[in-house]
């Protein structure tokens, strides 16, 4: 299976703890689970944040006053443009919360959240209808079987 190129930027913020996401989530690593949840070559920056930096952004962004695990802010994608274009901002601590609450390793928990973001980069979204939630779940699913992974809306492991 050939996959779609990737121009990926990977970028981290300062904050406690950071050697522990780094170790989670190598550059490797988050080229191969992105581009698996590819359908068109891409330009992607994912940016790694600290609570405070994740909560301005939803706030400023989605007028929510929380932190959120990943935000998706998608500036082009095919047919309209010869490539996915998009950030992608993953917040760390809500990450690392949400894995443990899941009983998942957080390397995996980054898996699930960038191929996630990356298929809101590329039109499909969970909140329009309980179809398209479905549909986004289940190739959510498929991709990360397809990766060695487990199903992110299983049972805890």
């Amino acid at each position: 299976m050939s996959l779609p190129s990737l121009d990926l930027s990977l970028q981290w913020a300062r904050f406690e703890g950071v050697a522990l996401h780094r170790a989670a989530l190598p550059r490797h690593r988050a080229v191969r689970w992105i581009r698996h949840a590819l359908q068109a070559p891409a330009e992607i920056t994912v940016r790694i944040v600290d609570a405070e930096e994740g909560r301005a952004l939803n706030l400023a962004y989605r007028g929510k006053d929380y932190a959120t695990n990943v935000l998706t802010f998608d500036y082009a994608r095919p047919p309209d443009a010869p490539v996915v274009s998009a950030d992608l901002v993953l917040c760390a601590p809500v990450l690392e919360r949400e894995a443990a609450e899941l009983g998942k390793p957080l390397a995996e928990h980054y898996a699930h959240l960038l191929v996630h973001g990356t298929l809101h980069a590329q039109g499909w979204d969970h909140e329009t209808s309980s179809e398209d939630a479905e549909a986004m779940e289940a190739l959510e699913t498929q991709i990360m079987e397809s990766l060695g992974l487990t199903d992110p809306y299983g049972a805890p492991g």
